[in-house]
């Protein structure tokens, strides 16, 4: 029953029915201190600002678009769980709602952007650029399809960014850090200081005797929680996966040279052009234009005369499929020195000139022959996975165990005995076939014996699982790990050994004593690191005594535990490097760039703050839980 209310809760019109059997809670949303108001707007609008209506069906799609974002970044889907436990929800309601405040704003003070202006912006965006630094009009397709945008909606978005940036730039305008901070945090990062030091490890903590029968014994009863037994569970899970998958799978040659027929033109080594190129604003300017360089005007004096530079006009060697559509048609029509009639792009009238021809090579499908049988068996996996994912379900939805739902299928589950949280097995050991990245041992731990567990999402595929057995954690008696007991017992000796060692160097170093004497009496050497910063990592030296060595004065001692105590280092500070502050050095204009960003978001945040407050911020935490899975 529980998987049939999961399945048809699983879209949206599924969650809308479960909250109208189930009921909704309602949590109040006071990290934002906003009052959460029903009356106003109706449970398809997720919040209200001011005059603006944030709908439902509208942060899905914003949520939806970050989700897939991250996940991309992730290299693996962000389930819904994940995101909450991540504060994600939260974030981007509170993102979206700053942003709605901004144009609310925006339309009281009346700004505007003008589709020019846009047009630029978008235009000089350098994620939009191609390889000869002009703007690709493919290649800005391609990014914004990428992360779910389509032009019409991309340009609206822009249009809103441009404005917001209006009022928040104008809030960080002018903002200077004092010269004093300047300072003072330039000598805090810079600041430098050398030390000499001595290690003390096993050899200095002398002879440690066995333990007594009593003495270990006693050790055990004191830390007998240090060797208790965690908690094992014995596991089973089948994977369905594309790579998997794709292993089983036999491509013919027929098959893959059939795809290699229909690709054959963009297998091979594309046709190549150098191009010159600019864009004007209208038909009647590139007309006027190639009348001029018709004449002989050059595209370099043009191209100066309108603000760009030489690599603005030439954009290279180019592919067809490098350029707007239409330009590409007309460019890879033309003989070489040629010069175009105006072309009409996405974004403006093109006149350009083929300076060179580099032909293109066919493809060889002897040296592709392997790429595309891999190929056609990954997407003929992909197939397969889903078709598998539908069975496998169903079987589980009937009842049956991972393991008799995937001998049915014909598919191999894995059984692990014995596993512990952190994936090891009894002896210690990390169990060995379990795939790599599949987070399958803190799954189990989160579920119980008998349960109806979802399945994982994992490499384009899935994974199913069941928690067979579980051991309970327990206290193991002293034969069980007397070695064990015994190892710890003579590495806390070695501990208290060495800091009391330790102790009574610095103290003779403090009397007036030399390092270099002490040294020679325990029978180690002097070692020095000389000039290093508190972020630095100087070789063989401890991140535990650079951090000790920036906390005592000129001429100071001290003492450092590290390796869980079974070394420790003894320091003099020998020397102090205060830095002189150099203003127009880059390192303190990047520490004032990293200050004023935090400045200017400090004051915009007060800013959106106030904004919300005042022009009134309202929120349908019910309408919000059904878009981020939290009512489920």
């Amino acid at each position: 029953m529980l998987r049939g209310m999961r399945k048809a809760s699983s879209n949206w019109v599924g969650k809308t029915i479960m909250a109208i059997v189930m009921g909704v809670l309602i949590i109040s949303f006071g990290i934002w201190g906003i009052a959460d108001i029903f009356k106003g707007f109706g449970q398809s609008t997720v919040a209200k600002i001011g005059g603006t209506e944030i709908s439902l069906n509208e942060f899905r799609q914003i949520y939806t678009d970050r989700l897939q974002q991250i996940s991309r970044q992730f290299g693996r889907p962000l389930t819904p769980d994940q995101a909450r436990a991540f504060g994600l929800d939260r974030q981007v309601l509170q993102q979206t709602i700053a942003e709605a405040a901004l144009d609310e704003e925006a339309r009281r003070l009346g700004l505007g952007q003008s589709d020019d202006q846009i047009r630029q912006v978008i235009m000089n965006d350098p994620n939009f650029k191609g390889v000869g630094g002009n703007f690709d009009a493919n290649r800005f397709q391609g990014m914004i399809r990428n992360f779910g945008y389509t032009e019409q909606r991309y340009v609206a978005e822009q249009r809103k960014v441009s404005l917001r940036r209006q009022i928040t730039g104008t809030i960080g305008a002018g903002l200077e850090p004092p010269k004093a901070m300047l300072d003072v945090l330039t000598r805090f990062q810079n600041e430098q200081r050398s030390i000499e030091f001595v290690r003390l490890d096993a050899a200095q903590a002398g002879t440690i005797d066995p333990p007594s029968p009593e003495a270990l014994a006693a050790y055990f009863e004191d830390h007998k929680v240090q060797f208790r037994a965690p908690e094992y569970r014995k596991i089973s899970f089948v994977v369905v996966s594309p790579e998997e998958i794709g292993k089983w799978s036999e491509v013919s040659d027929e098959d893959a040279k059939k795809l290699f027929e229909q690709r054959k033109d963009r297998l091979g080594t594309p046709e190549k052009r150098q191009i010159q190129q600019i864009v004007f604003p209208n038909a009647a300017e590139a007309q006027t234009a190639r009348e001029r360089l018709a004449a002989g005007t050059s595209f370099e004096d043009l191209g100066k005369e309108r603000g760009l530079s030489a690599s603005d006009v030439d954009l290279g060697l180019v592919t067809k499929s490098s350029l707007d559509a239409t330009v590409g048609e007309a460019a890879f029509a033309l003989p070489a020195g040629e010069l175009s009639q105006p072309i009409q792009g996405a974004l403006g009238t093109s006149i350009v000139k083929v300076d060179k021809i580099e032909p293109g090579a066919p493809a060889d499908y002897a040296k592709l022959a392997g790429d595309i049988k891999r190929e056609i068996a990954t997407e003929r996996a992909r197939v397969k996975v889903n078709d598998l994912r539908d069975k496998m379900e169903d079987e589980r939805g009937g009842g049956a165990s991972v393991i008799d739902a995937a001998q049915k299928l014909g598919l191999t589950a894995v059984t692990i005995e014995s596993v512990d949280r952190s994936g090891r097995a009894p002896n210690g050991q990390p169990v060995a076939n379990i795939p790599v990245g599949l987070d399958v041992v803190s799954q189990a731990f989160n579920t119980d014996v008998g349960v109806d567990n979802d399945s994982i999402s994992f490499k384009g595929g899935y994974a199913w699982y069941d928690v067979l057995a579980i051991t309970p954690s327990r206290d193991r008696n002293l034969d069980e790990v007397r070695d064990q007991v015994e190892a710890r017992w003579r590495q806390d000796q070695i501990a208290t050994k060495l800091k009391a060692k330790a102790t009574e160097i610095v103290q003779k170093l403090e009397g007036g004593g030399k390092l270099a004497d002490e040294a020679t009496a325990i029978g180690a050497k002097v070692e020095t690191a000389n000039g290093f910063k508190r972020d630095d990592t100087p070789a063989s030296v401890p991140a535990a005594v650079v951090s000790a060595a920036f906390r005592v004065a000129k001429d100071g001692v001290g003492q450092t535990p590290v390796t869980g105590g079974t070394e420790v280092i003894v320091f003099r500070l020998t020397d102090i490097v205060d830095p002189a502050v150099d203003a127009a050095s880059e390192a303190v204009k990047k520490l004032k760039e990293s200050i004023d960003r935090a400045q200017t978001e400090e004051q915009v945040a007060s800013y959106v703050n106030k904004l919300e407050t005042d022009i009134g911020t309202t929120i349908n935490q019910a309408a919000f839980a059904q878009v981020t899975g939290a009512n489920q």
